[in-house]
């Protein structure tokens, strides 16, 4: 559905095309004529990072051209059955329990779940006194990797049946309401997911840790649900289980699918060796291994043709079970080396029924490839690769991952999915719970490394840019999001130019001419009023302060989440505390990068005073470059903010 063309809406997107042409106008000139390129190690580093600005603005733009404010929402069905699942792990047992009593206090007819990944037997009594469901990991994920929450949420999505479900994270305490006000949306059958605002009860006038994120959940959000993109954030939102179902069956079957094509290339090979190194086989040997081959070729094209996984091994079982009986007649000699390497790969085999999660590894896979198999060799060890990925075998719910584990943050690769398959979602702009921010900046940062190596993770494993399903504006929409997790490595730019001016006189640009003003000034001005417009008076500064700020977290979740994707290295994930961490002094520490610039910057703007004196650096230089150094000096300034608060003191509720 198209949102309404409101006069306001016109006049937002005559601002934002004004705004794009002005900023293209800037930047077509800065690549063509103003670029310094005897000083091309900070000139080209300095246009890229304005192009990379430039690019977030237009994808800001776009996002704001359908912003979506939803009025009134649809009265509720009457008979939905819903659960209501709070996730914890660590968290104190009070302020789990007060949001467990606050959910069974909502009104519509529901069931509350504590879903306890801590298994903790004093959480289980307490909700059992209150009447409050417990839970934690069935038997099933023994041996298995668990994956956070994401596997919390799945666990308890076997063991419950609601048609409908409200994820509640352990601080996030509901209103009675919360129901009422969103399964409405619902009436909408490809409706998969109702997401409302995150709000914090605990922040401090001035939000110095930038908690609230009031442009996110507001106009971001809603400019993102007029593309049917509103993102899941992992709590306060109402899911469809049909539709988190949905994205277990298929993640299934494509692992399911993956795994048979990969033990059809690897049985290929087993036998395209063994037929190259027969030697004084008999006859009868070879026509089984030329059996074997042809009946690979023929099980890859019925994958292909779309025909049952189940047939497509059974047959394929059939004729290797067929050519081993051929050949054993024919070829006794060579059986004993080879039944020998085969009991190993039964060991591998026997090591996956008992639960282990792997099927088919790189060193299973070399084995089986590489070895001078006999011609009954070649054909036992296809038998036991095919036995490997049956799709008859037991624990079959196992793959089954409604939530996605691709990334620390499901919620955004859940989500995602969920639209590539058709889902839609809605932003419900009211806040419907009332939770709890980080109260100290170790836990603020510990949490946004983690938001930002998940969404960038995301990006690595799941470019949303070539996800089938995905809209050409979904696809954008998610990109946006990932994309503004690079602002790390322009920011180091910002701060290098004009460091190396007014201390070296090293100029990025032809000139400070007019030409360079009448460009840059009024794309600055157009856009900070786009986001004046759209904010409706809500203050976002804070928001835009910390993009840049925490320029050193973003490029550490840049660099460790690359290394996890590619180089398979962990992420030393961290649960966010939920509560404040005992910390001694100030802590200067966790902000030294941000401190260090800050240092530079201003020994850098006193030898500009020496260099302007001394003439080596103009006046209009000097004075553009230490505006220039204010604003990051403005920018940089949050991190003092907060390291100098103390909420409790401060009395914060």
């Amino acid at each position: 559905m198209k949102p309404d063309l409101t006069r306001r809406i016109i006049a937002l997107r005559v601002l934002i095309l004004i705004a794009a042409l002005l900023g293209l106008n800037y930047i077509i000139w800065r690549w063509m004529f103003s670029v310094a390129w005897p000083a091309w190690y900070i000139a080209v580093p300095l246009v890229i990072a304005e192009t990379y600005s430039l690019i977030d603005s237009l994808l800001f733009g776009l996002t704001m051209w359908r912003l979506r404010r939803r009025g009134e929402p649809p009265p509720p069905p009457p008979d939905a059955t819903v659960d209501v699942f709070i996730t914890t792990y660590n968290e104190p047992l009070e302020l789990v329990l007060r949001t467990a009593e606050a959910a069974q206090r909502i009104r519509y007819p529901h069931t509350t779940w504590i879903l306890d990944d801590g298994a903790r037997p004093d959480l289980a009594a307490a909700a059992e006194a209150r009447g409050i469901r417990y839970l934690v990991r069935a038997s099933g994920w023994t041996n298995k990797p668990r994956h956070a929450k994401a596997g919390n949420l799945s666990n308890a999505l076997m063991q419950t049946d609601g048609e409908f479900i409200l994820i509640l994270d352990a601080d996030q305490v509901p209103k009675p309401e919360i129901l009422d006000r969103t399964l409405g949306y619902f009436e909408d059958e490809r409706m998969a997911l109702v997401q409302t605002p995150q709000y914090f009860v605990n922040v401090p006038e001035g939000d110095p840790l930038g908690s609230q994120a009031p442009l996110f959940y507001g106009p971001i959000q809603e400019g993102k649900d007029g593309w049917n993109a509103a993102y899941f954030c992992g709590s306060n939102a109402v899911l469809r289980r049909e539709a988190l179902m949905q994205l277990g069956v298929t993640g299934y079957v494509k692992a399911v699918e993956t795994d048979i094509r990969r033990a059809l290339r690897a049985a290929a090979k087993v036998i395209d060796k063994a037929r190259a190194d027969l030697d004084g086989a008999s006859p009868q040997s070879r026509a089984a291994l030329d059996t074997v081959r042809s009946a690979v070729r023929t099980a890859q094209n019925d994958l292909r043709d779309g025909r049952a996984f189940a047939e497509v091994t059974y047959d394929f079982q059939q004729q290797v079970d067929a050519a081993a009986r051929e050949v054993v007649d024919a070829d006794v000699l060579s059986m004993r080396a080879d039944l020998e390497a085969i009991a190993e790969l039964s060991d591998l085999a026997d090591d996956r029924e008992a639960g282990a999660e792997f099927v088919l590894d790189e060193t299973a896979h070399g084995l089986l490839t590489q070895r001078e198999w006999s011609p009954l060799g070649a054909i036992e060890s296809v038998r036991a690769i095919i036995r490997a990925v049956d799709v008859g075998r037991e624990a079959e719910a196992q793959p089954m991952l409604p939530i996605s584990t691709i990334s620390v943050t499901e919620d955004m690769a859940t989500c995602m999915r969920m639209h590539a398959q058709g889902w839609r979602s809605a932003f419900h702009n009211e806040i419907l719970a009332h939770g709890l921010a980080p109260e100290d900046l170790k836990t603020m940062l510990t949490q946004r490394l983690r938001w930002a190596q998940g969404t960038v993770q995301v990006m690595l494993r799941e470019n949303p840019l070539v996800q089938r399903g995905l809209s050409a504006a979904q696809r954008l929409m998610y990109w946006a999001t990932m994309w503004s997790y690079l602002a790390g490595f322009a920011a180091v730019i910002y701060i290098a130019a004009p460091v190396l001016y007014l201390t070296f006189g090293i100029m990025p640009v032809q000139a400070w001419s007019v030409d360079f003003f009448i460009r840059l000034i009024p794309f600055l001005l157009v856009n900070q009023l786009m986001f004046f417009v759209v904010s409706r008076g809500t203050p976002t500064w804070r928001g835009q302060q910390y993009n840049l700020a925490l320029f050193p977290v973003w490029i550490k979740a840049c660099y460790t989440a690359f290394r996890n994707v590619y180089f398979n290295k962990p992420l030393d994930f961290a649960v966010t505390p939920k509560t404040r961490q005992d910390s001694q002094g100030r802590q200067w520490y966790l902000v030294r990068y941000q401190l260090l610039a800050m240092v530079i910057l201003v020994l850098a703007a006193l030898v500009g005073i020496v260099n302007l004196a001394t003439g080596l650096i103009s006046p209009l230089g000097f004075w553009v470059n230490i505006v220039w150094i204010v604003f990051d000096l403005a920018i940089l300034s949050v991190v003092i903010q907060a390291l100098r608060m103390n909420r409790q003191q401060e009395g914060a509720a």
